[in-house]
């Protein structure tokens, strides 16, 4: 049977044979030692060629495929396969882990690369969309993420010549990547006309931006920036693999076998042709190179490594071979040498020397290669082949003796018999043939019984009989050499097998584990004299079991390092090593063996340092070789912390319900009560299952916990403070190195531990987001910089903490068993300790993970359970308390002794100055010294000793101790009890606090006349509580049973106590002595009554669904009430004592007359009116609203009324207690909400004054006493929660741009669609019919005219070649707020519009950008503070989160320079609405458009997200940081209004409180701003402001404004605070006020605009001026003295401005739009001259040509015409009733033409004067009108319609010329034609959806610009008849450009934007002549 535990001795990994060179690239290098580092299957290996020695890095769990190396080179990165992959960090010197980084790849990890200082790591993933991430791998710190490519990525490097570049290459692409922020963001290498669009391999990057690739063609591909500048053609004839950049050069190895090494410049030096070298061959191909001084290293695809030295380069020495491609399976070993031979699917058969560690022999076979087996002379070798022949060959010279082919199918297992006469060879056709040897191999017979294939064969030792096993894990015996199957097994019995291979047999079922039937186990071999068997399975471990193992699931060592499939494993031939063979690693392992005798010597080797552990927790045997676990510990490990509905989830099921629930909400409903409770005393602490939980503080309190509260206890005073921020189960408890901070962690689907103050009881900071179901383990560091934890997840996490910052440290799977302790140890803050079930584990700290080593045994001990842990006084020494009572002492991991400490399991130790102290199950506390030698002293926990300063009673001698502290010269100490009792060091013991015992708490009963209450609980305990300031226990007795509820008489004198058996007791209040006791029923007795007044009758419910009734006097039972279907949960009588109230477990409602017990039916209406002398019923119409939505998930146990009827308490399932107005009717009635217990609130009763609330926890054994403050009678405290499940429905006003802000959808330009209904076919997709007049080449005809008039005629014409933003007119007011700022002392200001960021001088109106943002800005901010001057955020629209370009992000940016300072890429989709700094400048806040309207913190100038949480389920419209405030923020949007605290890494927020004022509702909140002492403003849709002190509303400053305040500003220098509001113009009104710091007094100010009505969107305040941003798209600087208003800005109020003209010859313009205003604009002064109103939207605008007379299009059909000089109206006329789309003036000013939707074009004849006649109109335009050109004669009109097709029509005829011939030699006077085949090319591939829509050619007649639905501005050259022709692009509009114009002499291009209102002037850059 000593298979139970695994077997003594050990493997060592001695040598690996082989490299991986196959799909893998550059993964070979020199270290700083010279050493040569790779790696080869999931082993990284470093080789010093000098000494012919390996070291083993093993820290992956799986195939290792990317590796880099750190630029010190000593340090490697490598990165594995799997579905969790992780990197390591790992030393190659002492291959130690350095850091783990993990939980961000998926698939694997395919590139690896270090920064030039070696701090940065970037990778690659191997999931599908190749993700690249940067990391800080030395904090283990994620920095950034994106998307990498849509395809494989092969090689990435970072730029070591400019900070914060990379790039990355792959499957036919570069990408050229910069960080910033968090973001990184990707630009496409341009391939051009330089080179084919390729896959390129790999990369170096050099100075001067240039960076040269290797491509698959072989050729080296050099770039510049983006942009390839040249080839180097041929470099390799086929693709290269690897680039190496060192001091010298460059070197490059490719597919041809070649080597080439380059100089700085990319010049050639040398090449080494490898394949004609001695060792080369044919085919072989370089993945991998490294060029140090004159060494060259060389990997190739088939597995070997050369070493190169560079002047003898014709000579290179091969240093590794391996096997290659194919799967590896043949492993045969010497009989009498060190020798091993393998045979692979590559064919060859090879030899390796044991002892020298190298290949001596190979030869190539014909076909692939599947077993091999060697002859007892060890001459012969034999080999099976995958065809099904078999090959013998000698040893000696590899020349073959036979080739036998009698098989089809492959041959898996041969072996030679002990006397070598016979071999078998077993075929997968499920045969084995018996051949001679000495007959040349003769066939002697063959073995048919198996049905499935051969797997494994062995000879008995007299050659006699043959065993095998199949595929189906048959195991056959057969007689040799006729292959006779032996059926009777008894003639086995006795045979000794020469060798053991199979893997079914008796002798091996151990090697199988329990439960399973699988067959993955490839390979076993025993060794006789070891007597230990080594297997090889399907998993890539090898394992060591004892051998015979004849029980399933033995125990065993394990040992990692191949990767998948171990195929086969052989001892050697003296039994010093053991060869494994992988079958896709295709790599040989040789492993030492230590036998046990040689193990103490060897110690070292036992913590082999690896993620996964070599010891063996994974077997399956029973665990009888541990004592049986202790009582109190099995009955901790079979409690379970999961929940059926967590906290956290409630607000998902509330929404789930709501949907159901919809309709029953219509009644008004109640208010919360004016009352509320306040947490006063808890009686318990939490001993049953937690451990060292209880702490002195600085200030000499008691620090606890008990249910959801952590406990402050004052013992002078008596008196507890709470820390209530848990809403679960608190299960442990720590305490800071200076005693005033605690941390505590809790219970949760997302569990949290919060570390809070405990002078204050406020949350310092909060941990989240990596345990689940609850944390089981805190403890600080020595500095307390740092906090570890543990979670009780199936893996046990373990996490380590930089608590202040939030930020997770470290985290790893702790152990498979649940962890009871945590400690760090003092001297090292990077090391710790983790114990619990059946192990102890010491970790470190390796970046982002913890390496684990298990507690090294040996002989000394038993794999025992730990409870308790403590360091000692180095940081080597730590000390244990065991399950048994013995304290294990350890050196580093090693046990040095034990030593007996207690009777039973030590739950506590404490380490002390000069010693140490334990507890334990044997309730004594001993003293020990500082080595554990001697117990110095032992105090025993008895009644005797009890002090008399107690506050209660000890229930029992010697409780069990669960935990101890010290200080102030006492010792604390925690029971199992729920006692904390104080200790004096001379022997006195003092009770402080005690609970009920463990067993759920459910009986309570509050005395008549007395402050004190009475419960009863499952521990079998009656005890009595005194309320009043003494707080203790009064008395206490034993029961027979445990009870479920008791009831005190109306007199006070008896107490009825109802027990589970189904009997109950009366018993003397006083004395608790018995009075009388029945015993009627058989289940629990739920509910006792006294009948009211003088007690007569008593009424006992049971859960056998009956309510009898007893005489109390007589003592007998006088009636039965039934009826009831199921069990009864409360009763009530009634004021008369006649009539009882029964609630039922089936929700029934029933009333029953006393005492007989008739059964009454009341309608629930009378119900009512009866006057109850107690009401705790849950049920009926005065209780309907205390049922929440989620009724049907979580019960409401227990309710209690005021004897005043006015507010009802109840507790529910949740731990929720609850005060409702009574009556509680209507549904979801509104309430009060407290959390302090954790699970079900058992019973909650009001004592008989109503000054307290008693409340008793189920679970968590509680007893809370909360007083109950009237209304008024108090301020506000913070612990009141004011909510109902549904939020009612009546809304907080309503105002139209309110609700346009709020519905608006934000989409990203890519995807656009267009902005006209335009159908039919593109223009790049039509088909051209070839036309009739194609000219000869050389032509006799004129040349053909010039497709456009031009107006420069004799100056050289010079192209334009770029443009510049000059002027933007526009600001985006109709939807954003608070976004215009002062700067620079009020001379510039900020403001945004479509996605650019605009400076404006206030005097002299120049502009200059911020053109970065990829999409529209939403929101803008200035930092406040000094240090971060001029700092500007924006926010913007994006679509998904999935941090790729297109992702919403924050721009940081500095508005003096345009420098971007930081970009933070983040998860709100769809967009960023708000953005604010913090106080310091450093934070800054982000709120989301996305559904849950995320809240983020970060720490901008990193880069780094501190924090994010759900904000609110609707439109959140501003968040901002309190001006004093680097943690305090308030967000305010849709009825809803939030303050919340940063605390850490968690954010905190609290409703704001209304309650306060009467009838006030939660409104729409648009605006926010502060006041000193905690004041915050917020402004409503009403027009009031509500003026909040913390989160409680203290007054309403009404009708601030007359309409929305949509926002406000807090001066910070004065504390002034500016509103805007929307507001009609009045005498004393406006639409901005400046307010003092309280918002009392104002003053108004009047926006002189002439508009109906002001509407105020952005407010700033500079010196002693105002700026206002307005929804007309205004920006105006209001004086503060004079009230002057001066117009900065002006822009269209509407869109999209579809009409644009320029004037013929000065640098005006005119633009029309939907607002239905007409503007003049003038260049050179940067402003609108003039705005004509014209009361309906306008379309159109066209000067004539003289520049006198202006045409309007209208929307509604009708056009004006203005004469310029004095704006008169010169005619108009309304021929249509569609929108006119364009108007023209003939070029000699003669005709006027007029398109419209109406898919016409009319004519008027201008010489005829202003009646405007139409003379012609065109006939058949198939669509409507887009634009129109006159032809410069006049004589024709180009038109574009809206199915893509371009028609010309003559003049004024309105013909339709069908001509083409004709047409191509129009000359035209303008071009603005977006179709035609002189403009095809502007066509883009990606415009789907969307189009181009507009365009101008100059007045040069050679360049073009286009505008279209992606917001782009593009330049071409004219004419451009090719598809996709070239083009340089210009962002900076929002979605759909609708008009672009050149100005007059080219100067500048006018573009107007569709979405954005805006309109963006370009200056003109020609070329140099």
């Amino acid at each position: 049977m000593a298979a139970r535990s695994a077997p003594s001795c050990h493997l060592r990994l001695e040598w690996v044979y082989g490299y991986r060179g196959h799909q893998c690239r550059n993964n070979l290098y020199y270290t700083a030692a010279k050493e040569i580092v790779y790696f080869v299957a999931g082993v990284g290996v470093v080789y010093s060629p000098r000494e012919h020695r390996q070291k083993f890095y093993r820290g992956h769990s799986d195939d290792i495929i990317s590796l880099a190396l750190h630029p010190e080179r000593v340090l490697v990165a490598t990165g594995q396969v799997g579905k969790e992959p992780y990197i390591c960090i790992w030393d190659s010197y002492t291959v130690q882990t350095v850091s783990v980084l993990k939980d961000v790849h998926t698939h694997g990890v395919a590139c690896l690369a270090f920064d030039l200082d070696g701090q940065r790591l970037v990778s690659v993933g191997l999931d599908s969309k190749n993700a690249v991430c940067v990391w800080d791998w030395k904090r283990g710190k994620m920095l950034s993420m994106a998307p990498g490519h849509t395809d494989r990525i092969f090689d990435i490097s970072w730029d070591l010549y400019q900070p914060n570049k990379l790039v990355s290459c792959g499957v036919k692409h570069i990408k050229f990547w910069s960080l910033c922020g968090n973001a990184l963001t990707p630009k496409r290498g341009v391939f051009g006309k330089t080179g084919d669009l390729q896959t390129i391999l790999c990369l170096a990057c050099a100075r001067d931006e240039l960076t040269y690739s290797g491509a698959l063609n072989g050729d080296i591909y050099v770039w510049k920036g983006i942009n390839l500048i040249r080839t180097i053609q041929g470099a390799h004839t086929a693709g290269i693999f690897s680039m190496n950049a060192c001091e010298e050069g460059f070197a490059t190895g490719g597919r041809d076998g070649c080597i080439r090494l380059w100089d700085l410049t990319f010049k050639p030096i040398t090449v080494i042709d490898l394949r004609e070298a001695d060792q080369g061959y044919k085919g072989l191909s370089v993945r991998s190179v490294c060029w140090r001084g004159d060494h060259i290293l060389v990997g190739t695809q088939d597995s070997e490594i050369f070493e190169i030295v560079v002047h003898e380069r014709n000579k290179p020495f091969l240093i590794m071979q391996g096997h290659c491609e194919g799967e590896l399976w043949a492993l045969a070993i010497h009989p009498t040498k060190p020798l091993a031979v393998t045979g692979s699917d590559d064919r060859s058969v090879r030899i390796w020397s044991l002892v020298d560690h190298a290949l001596i022999a190979r030869c190539n076979m014909e076909e692939p290669i599947r077993c091999a087996a060697v002859n007892v002379d060890g001459i012969h070798l034999a080999l099976g082949m995958k065809d099904g022949s078999f090959t013998v060959l000698r040893v000696r010279d590899m020349t073959e003796v036979v080739h036998i082919k009698d098989r089809k199918e492959a041959i898996h297992e041969l072996k030679y018999s002990p006397d070598g006469a016979y071999l078998a060879v077993g075929c997968n056709d499920s045969s084995v043939d018996i051949y001679g040897v000495a007959q040349r191999y003769k066939k002697f017979g063959e073995c048919v019984g198996s049905l499935s294939f051969i797997t494994h064969l062995d000879w008995s030792s007299d050659s006699r009989y043959l065993q095998t096993n199949d595929g189906n894990g048959k195991r056959l015996f057969y007689r040799m050499p006729g292959g006779k199957e032996v059926a009777n097994k008894e003639e086995i019995k006795g045979v000794h097998w020469a060798s053991w291979t199979c893997v079914s047999g008796l002798e091996v079922n151990g090697i199988w584990p329990k439960y399973s039937d699988v067959n993955d186990i490839n390979s076993v071999d025993g060794n006789y004299i070891g007597q230990v068997l080594v297997t090889a399975d399907d998993y890539g471990i090898v394992k060591l079991f004892r051998y015979p193992c004849l029980r399933k699931g033995a125990k065993f060592k394990k040992y990692i390092g191949h990767s998948a499939h171990v195929t086969n494993v052989r001892w050697s031939h003296d039994y010093q090593w053991v060869i494994s063979i992988g079958g896709a690693d295709h790599s040989v392992f040789q492993w030492k063996f230590i036998p046990e005798r040689k193990l103490k010597d060897a110690l070292h080797i036992a913590p082999q340092e690896s993620l996964a552990d070599s010891n063996s927790d994974e077997s399956d045997s029973d665990l009888s070789d541990v004592p049986e676990l202790d009582s109190e510990i099995e009955q901790e490990t079979q409690l379970t912390y999961r929940r059926q509905v967590y906290k956290e989830d409630l607000p998902q099921l509330k929404e789930q319900y709501k949907e159901k629930q919809k309709s029953g909400t219509s009644k008004r409903r109640e208010r919360a009560p004016g009352n509320s409770i306040r947490l006063h005393f808890v009686h318990g602490y939490r001993g049953y299952d937690c451990r060292s939980n209880l702490f002195y503080t600085q200030t000499g309190e008691i620090v606890y916990h008990v249910a959801a509260v952590g406990v402050v206890y004052n013992r002078q005073q008596n008196t507890q403070r709470f820390y209530l921020g848990h809403d679960d189960d608190v299960l442990c408890l720590a305490v800071h190195p200076v005693r005033d901070l605690v941390a505590t962690g809790q219970v949760g689907r997302d569990p949290s531990i919060h570390i809070w103050d405990t002078e204050t009881t406020k949350p310092l900071s909060i941990l989240k987001g990596y345990h689940q179901y609850g944390v089981c383990a805190v403890d600080f560091s020595a500095d307390g910089r740092r906090l570890a934890s543990a979670g009780l997840d199936d893996g046990h996490t373990v996490v380590l903490w930089d608590w202040k910052r939030g930020e997770r440290l470290s985290i790893t799977r702790g152990s498979k068993d649940k962890i009871f302790v945590v400690k760090m140890n003092p001297y090292v803050p990077d090391k710790l300790m983790t114990a619990g079930i059946k192990h102890i584990k010491f970790w470190r700290r390796a970046g982002g993970g913890l390496i684990g080593r298990k507690g090294y045994i040996g002989t000394l001990g038993k794999n025992d359970t730990m409870m308790s842990a403590v360091y000692g006084w180095t940081e080597e020494m730590a000390f244990s308390g065991t399950s048994t009572g013995d304290v294990c002492i350890w050196r580093d991991i090693f046990l040095v002794k034990t030593v007996k400490a207690h009777d039973g399991p030590v739950f506590s130790m404490h380490a002390l100055e000069k010693g140490f102290v334990t507890g334990g199950k044997d309730g004594v506390v001993a003293l020990w010294d500082d080595s554990f030698e001697r117990c110095l002293k032992t105090y025993a926990i008895k009644r005797a000793a009890l002090a008399p300063g107690s506050k209660g009673l000890l229930l029992e001698d010697n409780p069990s101790i669960r935990a101890i502290s010290l200080g102030h010269g006492h010792i604390l100490v925690g029971t199992k009890n729920g006692e904390i009792l104080e200790v004096d060091k001379s022997g006195p013991i003092t009770l402080l606090v005690q609970g009920h015992m463990e067993g759920e708490v459910w009986g309570l009963a509050t005395h008549p006349y007395l402050p004190i209450c009475a419960t009863v609980s499952d521990d079998k305990t009656l005890r009595i509580w005194d309320l009043s300031p003494s707080h203790c226990m009064l008395a206490v007795r034993k029961l027979k049973k445990g009870g479920r509820c008791c009831c005190f008489s109306p007199d006070g004198k008896a107490l009825a106590v109802g027990l589970n058996d189904g009997s109950f007791l009366m018993a003397n209040a006083d004395t608790l002595e018995d009075l009388v006791s029945f015993h009627h029923r058989k289940d629990i007795i739920s509910d006792i009554r006294f009948s009211p007044g003088s007690g007569k009758y008593l009424a006992v419910a049971s859960h056998d669904s009956f309510v009898d009734i007893y005489n109390v006097l007589s003592s007998k039972r006088v009636g039965i009430c039934k009826g009831a279907t199921s069990y009864i949960t409360h009763v009530d009588w009634d004021i008369r004592g006649k009539l009882l109230q029964v609630n039922t477990g089936a929700k029934e409602q029933l009333f029953f007359e006393a005492p007989r017990g008739k059964k009454q039916t009341i309608p629930s209406g009378e119900a009512e009116k009866i006057g109850w002398a107690s009401w705790t019923s849950v049920l009926g119409l005065c209780c309907e609203g205390i049922w929440p939505v989620i009724g049907e998930v979580m019960d409401v146990t227990a309710s209690c009324l005021t004897s005043d009827k006015t507010v009802l308490a109840t507790g529910d399932d949740l731990g929720f207690v609850k005060l409702f107005r009574y009556p509680a009717k209507g549904k979801f009635g509104k309430f009060k909400r407290y959390v302090a217990h954790s699970t079900h609130v058992t019973n909650v009763r009001w004592t008989y004054d109503d000054s307290m609330l008693v409340t008793l926890g189920g679970a968590d054994m509680s007893l809370m006493v909360w007083t109950n403050e009237m209304e008024g009678y108090r301020e506000k405290r913070p612990c009141d929660s004011e909510e109902s499940d549904i939020d009612s429905e009546e809304d907080g006003g309503y105002d139209s741009d309110v609700t346009r802000e709020n519905e608006i959808s934000y989409t990203i330009r890519a995807l656009s669609t267009n902005i006209r209904p335009m159908f039919g076919i593109k223009p790049h997709l039509q088909q051209k019919e070839p036309s009739t007049d194609e000219r000869p080449p050389v032509s006799r005809a004129p040349p053909q005219p010039e497709k456009l008039q031009t107006n420069n005629v004799g100056k050289k014409k010079r192209p334009i070649e770029d443009l510049v933003l000059e002027l933007v007119f526009g600001y985006r007011g109709r939807d954003c707020r608070n976004n215009v700022h002062y700067l620079n002392d009020g001379d510039d200001i900020i403001y945004h519009t479509a996605s650019v960021g605009i400076l404006h001088n206030v005097a002299t109106g120049t502009q200059s950008f911020y053109q970065e943002h990829n999409d529209d800005i939403l929101c803008l901010t200035v930092n406040q503070h000094p240090k971060f001057i001029n700092i500007v955020a924006t926010g913007q629209v994006g679509d998904s989160a999935d941090m790729s370009a297109t992702a919403p992000s924050v721009h940081v940016w500095d508005a003096v320079n345009k420098q971007t300072l930081s970009i933070l890429r983040c998860y709100h989709s769809k967009g960023v609405c708000s953005v604010s700094f913090s106080a310091t400048g450093k934070l800054l806040l982000s709120v989301g458009l996305d559904p849950e309207h995320t809240v983020t913190i970060w720490r901008w100038q990193e880069g780094a997200k501190i924090a994010s949480r759900a904000g609110h389920n609707q439109r959140i419209f501003v968040a901002e940081f309190r001006p004093d405030s680097d943690s305090q923020f308030v967000s305010v949007g849709v009825k809803h209004v939030k303050f919340w605290t940063l605390a850490g890494r968690a954010l905190l927020s609290k409703k704001g409180l209304l309650s306060a004022l009467e009838d006030a509702r939660m409104q729409t909140m648009l605006a926010v701003a502060f006041g000193a002492n905690n004041l915050t403003f917020t402004g409503t849709v009403s027009g009031d402001v509500c003026v909040w002190k913390d989160h409680v509303l203290c007054r309403i400053v009404a009708r601030a404004h007359n309409g929305p305040v949509f926002a406000m500003y807090t001066t910070l220098r004065d504390g002034l605070i500016v509103t805007g509001g929307k507001e009609r113009p009045s005498k004393e009104g406006g639409a901005v006020k400046l307010w003092d710091q309280e918002l009392r007094r104002c003053r108004a100010f009047r926006l002189e605009t002439g508009q109906a009505s002001d509407c105020v969107r952005s407010v700033c305040r500079g010196k002693g001026k105002i700026l206002v941003g307005t929804r007309n798209a205004e920006i105006i600087e209001v004086g503060e003295k004079n009230a002057a208003c001066n117009v900065l800005v002006n822009g269209h109020v509407d869109g999209p401005v579809w009409g644009l003209a320029t004037h013929p010859s000065r640098d005006f313009f005119l633009s029309a739009a939907e607002d239905g205003t007409v503007r003049l604009w003038d260049i050179a002064d940067r402003k609108m001259l003039n705005k004509v109103n014209l009361g309906h939207a306008a379309r159109t605008v066209c000067y004539s040509p003289e520049g006198d007379m202006v045409a309007i299009g209208m929307k509604n059909g009708e056009f004006i015409i203005l004469l310029v000089s004095s704006l008169k109206i010169w005619g108009k006329k309304r021929d249509r009733r569609c929108a006119i789309h364009d108007i023209r003036f003939s070029p000699d000013s003669r005709f006027l033409a007029v398109g419209s939707s109406e898919n016409s074009v009319d004519f008027y004849d201008l010489t005829l004067g202003p009646t405007l006649n139409r003379i012609s109109y065109c006939k058949d335009i198939p669509s409507f009108v887009i634009q129109m050109d006159f032809s410069a004669d006049g004589r024709h009109l180009q038109v574009s319609t809206g199915c893509y097709k371009r028609h010309v029509y003559e003049v004024p005829s309105g013909k339709h010329l069908m001509d083409q011939a004709a047409i191509d030699r129009i000359t035209w006077a303008t071009w603005t034609s977006i179709l035609g085949d002189e403009v095809m090319g502007i066509w883009s591939r990606h415009a789907e959806k969307a189009d181009v829509n507009c365009a101008c050619v100059s007045h040069s007649g050679i360049s073009l610009v286009t505008g279209d639905d992606f917001g782009m501005v593009k330049l071409f050259d004219f004419p451009c008849p090719e598809k996709f022709a070239k083009h340089k692009r210009f962002l900076g509009h929002s979605p759909h450009v609708t008009n672009i114009r050149f100005t007059s002499g080219d100067r500048h291009v006018i573009s107007a934007g569709g979405d954005d209102c805006s309109l963006f002037v370009w200056k003109c850059v020609h070329m140099p002549h």
